[in-house]
């Protein structure tokens, strides 16, 4: 009897969409929901968001990801770390199972808040979407961008 020889498997072809990041930033008016209520509260389920391209950011959040916690409104600053806690579930507050929520917790303040204005002059945040697209309120961030905001806040 033959053997038939098995195949050389081939390799697969590289990926063309974009790799999901692990980093984030989510937006809110403090005067709503702030940092300072994140760390009384613990964490808190992220809902209420009803941007499809937000909504899409959201479910590609995973357990672990880091997130930027920006206060929009008049502040107008990143001010802490905080980290998914629980990935994407069905909104509880939406009408249909479309949309989606995030559970996230704190993890550390900034020493100091890093202003938009702030963001806008450094060159190595020049591409960041913050920057881009100004109104989206749930955004992948890079490592570079995570890490220079990061350092920012520390005054380094």
């Amino acid at each position: 009897m033959i053997k038939k020889k098995k195949p050389a498997s081939t390799p697969r072809a590289p990926r063309t969409s974009k790799p999901e990041s692990p980093y984030w930033l989510v937006k809110q008016e403090p005067e709503a929901y702030s940092w300072d209520d994140l760390v009384r509260d613990r964490g808190t389920e992220w809902t209420g968001v009803r941007n499809f391209q937000a909504r899409n950011n959201l479910r590609q959040m995973k357990v672990g990801d880091r997130v930027l916690f920006y206060h929009s409104g008049e502040q107008k600053a990143v001010v802490g770390v905080a980290q998914v806690a629980r990935a994407g579930y069905p909104d509880p507050t939406a009408d249909d199972g479309e949309w989606v929520a995030v559970d996230i917790k704190p993890m550390k303040p900034l020493s100091a808040p890093v202003p938009l204005s702030t963001i806008k002059v450094e060159s190595k945040l020049a591409n960041m979407l913050l920057v881009r697209q100004s109104r989206l309120s749930v955004m992948p961030v890079t490592k570079d961008e995570f890490e220079t905001i990061v350092a920012l806040g520390a005054g380094k």
